[in-house]
């Protein structure tokens, strides 16, 4: 998703080359890494009450949905590029790895996703013991990781390799996906909160 992380990643890169990209998912991941701890071991049981487990897949579906469709008008109408990120960047942080964790943890966006969305994911990573709260979080950082060292070798040389308009498909084709993943945890919500099974 367009965004504050996506704006250090581009202006680092172009400055620092192109390890800016994984440095920066470091210090992203360790601090998803302290949320998803503190969410297992300090909610654990929060998350075992039917009706908090169904408003969460509800609540984190729907914001879900929201992200998805603001991804899927924006490449429609072609209003997202590469080079806008990197303008739109003010960080002036130094440090990859604490840019990484700073942008992050003043994005209002990253942590409204991380209270709905994230909550929703790892609710249900849970279901298989803490296998499938690591699966998700390896998984999630994995993608993470791949994208931002992407955009990273896309930009170190100081050349922009990805163009706008295949930019434009991802983050259309990327919203279709969230969209769907979006309806698939509503429904789930739904389920577990009126006790519907099959």
């Amino acid at each position: 998703m367009p965004g504050p992380l996506l704006g250090v990643t581009i202006d680092s890169s172009l400055k620092k080359g192109w390890t800016a990209g994984p440095l920066i998912v470091l210090g992203h991941g360790i601090l998803e890494f302290m949320l998803v701890i503190i969410m297992t071991f300090g909610l654990n049981n929060f998350f075992s009450n039917p009706t908090v487990a169904g408003l969460i897949g509800l609540f984190g579906g729907a914001f879900l949905a929201w992200m998805g469709y603001g991804m899927i008008k924006s490449g429609i109408n072609k209003t997202v590029s590469l080079e806008n990120q990197r303008a739109g960047n003010r960080a002036g942080i130094k440090n990859p790895v604490l840019a990484g964790a700073l942008v992050s943890a003043t994005n209002p966006y990253f942590i409204l996703w991380w209270a709905s969305t994230g909550m929703e994911s790892i609710r249900q990573a849970y279901t298989s013991g803490l296998v499938g709260v690591l699966f998700f979080f390896v998984g999630h950082i994995l993608s993470d990781f791949t994208w931002y060292t992407a955009i990273s070798l896309a930009f170190s040389g100081g050349k922009k390799l990805i163009s706008d308009t295949v930019y434009q498909w991802i983050i259309l084709l990327l919203g279709i996906f969230i969209t769907a993943f979006s309806i698939y945890f509503m429904v789930s919500g739904w389920k577990t909160l009126f006790g519907v099974t099959g």
